[in-house]
Parts: C-alpha cells; sequence; structure tokens
C-alpha cells in the first residue's frame, strides 16, 4: 500500500530539514518529489488563478446565453431575429 504525505522543509546546505514532526519509520526507504514553495506563490499570482477577477461590467444582459450572437454575429437564439 502506498501512501502521500507532503512535508514542508528547508534545505540547510546538507540535508532536507522538515518544518514539523514526522511520522517516518527510521530506517525505512522513502522516495522524495521536490517543489519549490516559490513556484506555488508563482502561480497564485498568475491572473488566471482567479478568473474573476478579470471580469468585466459589459451592461449586455444576455451575454451568457447570446455570446456566440455577440462574437460570431449568428442570429440570437432566444428570439425571432430582432
Amino acid at each position: 500500500m502506498t501512501t502521500t504525505t507532503i512535508l514542508y522543509a528547508v534545505f540547510d546546505g546538507e540535508v532536507l530539514r522538515p518544518e514539523e514532526t514526522v511520522g517516518l519509520e527510521v530506517g525505512e526507504r522513502y522516495i522524495l518529489m521536490v517543489e519549490s514553495k516559490q513556484k506555488i506563490s508563482d502561480i497564485e499570482n498568475d491572473p488566471a488563478f482567479d478568473l474573476s477577477s478579470l471580469a468585466v461590467e459589459t451592461k449586455i444582459l444576455d451575454l451568457a446565453t447570446e455570446h456566440d450572437h455577440y462574437l460570431y454575429g449568428t442570429p440570437r437564439r432566444g428570439s425571432d431575429g430582432d
């Protein structure tokens, strides 16, 4: 059985030092996957991470239902052609 545990650690130049107590067995072999914490904050700073921050006021009340009409000029879906 494989279990995954996320640990935060600091590299002191020689070894990784966990920031909290770990429940690992001494002498057991483990696979480590190292990811920089900086990369995580870079993702959170990407404007696409918070799409609602990109929203703009258009005053077009039927934009969601008639998006093809506004984007491509197709006939409106919810009307008889007006």
